[in-house]
């Protein structure tokens, strides 16, 4: 028999769980009985995290890259609910929330993501800035505003992590800080992006060059304090100066999701089936970066906002599915490329046999995120200010 109703309940507003909502009031919009429909998150807004940069080089604005759920959501159907989960009840289908109601549910999407691991080295959780939300960065930016303003002469800038997001904020900040920054990029392995195509890798090894930014590969990062970063390299290990540490490595998943009695890999993700549903609970979905997910090969798909993206259409219609007596599908991944910035007005592009940096390619990437953004009157409100910004700043 053909269920025509339920409640659906997503955990989590970011590019899995928003899109995943999205994405299911379309697949409802002709169907006369739709099913309650409600979004989770701790934020009131969506963070477009790829573009979170620009908040730190003045090149976007807030609200560009973080519309509120509220304005995203009107007319799909879908409600909001902005509070905190503190407890999943799988067995009776029951979602905890800190600051509400409880919220039953026939069919579950757990889109959570991940916290960045602060404790991996002694002084981190009290120095070390992540960078993986508004908040984050606006920390970032009055620190900065604190040291631009006490005239110094040197900034001093380490960032732990070589990879994506370690290189585009070392390049950035040197864009920002200009000659007086000093900026240093810290990398445990032997080399910078080291899952990236080599394209992106000498790219990123020219931009890094041209701003002038130490490298420091084959380095450990044995503590923090206040005011220094000590590091081991080859057993010998050298305390430096330093004025923010920002901390790029590692994801780990929320104590909400380490309480859940499902099946969990080693770095405690959810070990999801192809059809994106979790192990002996099939109205339960995981994806996104709390989800543990192989392709029919094997293969692990990375955890990525582009990956995201694909998990939520497959989640979406997979729920559809089993609310309406249809099959389900199972995911397939499409890589299509990578897209990195390197500064202001400076990125890469690598898709479908296309490889651009530069000015073009950062036209490029700006072009494919405003496409990428959630709904269609936030891309023309975007795009229209990226349009006219320049000629407003013209008459200034």
């Amino acid at each position: 028999m053909t269920e025509k109703s339920g409640s659906i309940c997503i955990l989590g507003g970011g590019f899995g769980g928003l899109y995943t909502a999205l994405r299911l009031s379309e697949l409802y919009r002709e169907q006369e009985q739709k099913p309650d429909i409600v979004l989770v998150d701790k934020s009131d807004r969506f963070v477009f995290l790829p573009l979170l940069y620009e908040l730190l080089t003045g090149e976007m604005q807030t609200w560009e890259i973080a519309p509120p759920f509220e304005e995203i959501l009107q007319n799909t159907g879908v409600r909001f609910c902005q509070s905190a989960v503190s407890g999943i009840n799988v067995e009776q289908k029951l979602v905890y929330l800190q600051d509400g109601p409880e919220i039953s549910y026939d069919r579950l999407v757990l889109g959570l993501g991940g916290e960045t691991p602060l404790d991996m080295v002694p002084g981190a959780t009290s120095y070390a800035y992540p960078f993986r939300s508004i908040a984050d960065a606006y920390g970032i930016e009055e620190r900065l505003r604190i040291l631009e303003d006490a005239k110094t002469e040197k900034i001093r800038v380490a960032i732990v992590g070589a990879g994506y997001s370690g290189v585009e904020l070392a390049c950035k900040l040197a864009d920002r800080l200009g000659d007086k920054g000093r900026i240093r990029l810290i990398e445990l392995s032997d080399q910078i992006l080291s899952t990236s195509l080599e394209f992106n890798r000498k790219a990123a090894t020219k931009a890094l060059d041209e701003r002038k930014v130490f490298i420091d590969l084959e380095t450990k990062v044995e503590s923090i304090t206040q005011d220094s970063i000590s590091l081991e390299y080859k057993q010998q290990v050298d305390t430096i100066p330093v004025d923010l540490v920002l901390w790029t490595v590692g994801t780990k998943v929320t104590p909400v999701v380490e309480n859940l009695p499902l099946k969990k890999n080693e770095r405690g993700q959810i070990v999801t089936r192809a059809t994106l549903q979790v192990h002996d609970y099939d109205e339960v979905y995981a994806l996104g970066d709390l989800a543990d997910f192989q392709d029919e090969e094997g293969k692990k798909i990375p955890a990525t906002a582009q990956a995201a993206f694909q998990q939520a259409d497959f989640t979406a219609w997979n729920i559809w599915a089993s609310l309406n007596n249809r099959p389900l599908l199972p995911f397939r991944y499409q890589a299509l490329g990578e897209i990195m910035s390197l500064g202001k007005d400076n990125a890469t592009l690598t898709s479908l046999g296309i490889k651009m940096e530069g000015t073009l390619g950062y036209v490029a990437r700006r072009l494919i995120y405003l496409y990428r953004l959630p709904t269609l009157e936030h891309q023309l409100k975007v795009g229209f200010n990226w349009l006219s910004r320049p000629v407003v700043d013209f008459l200034k």
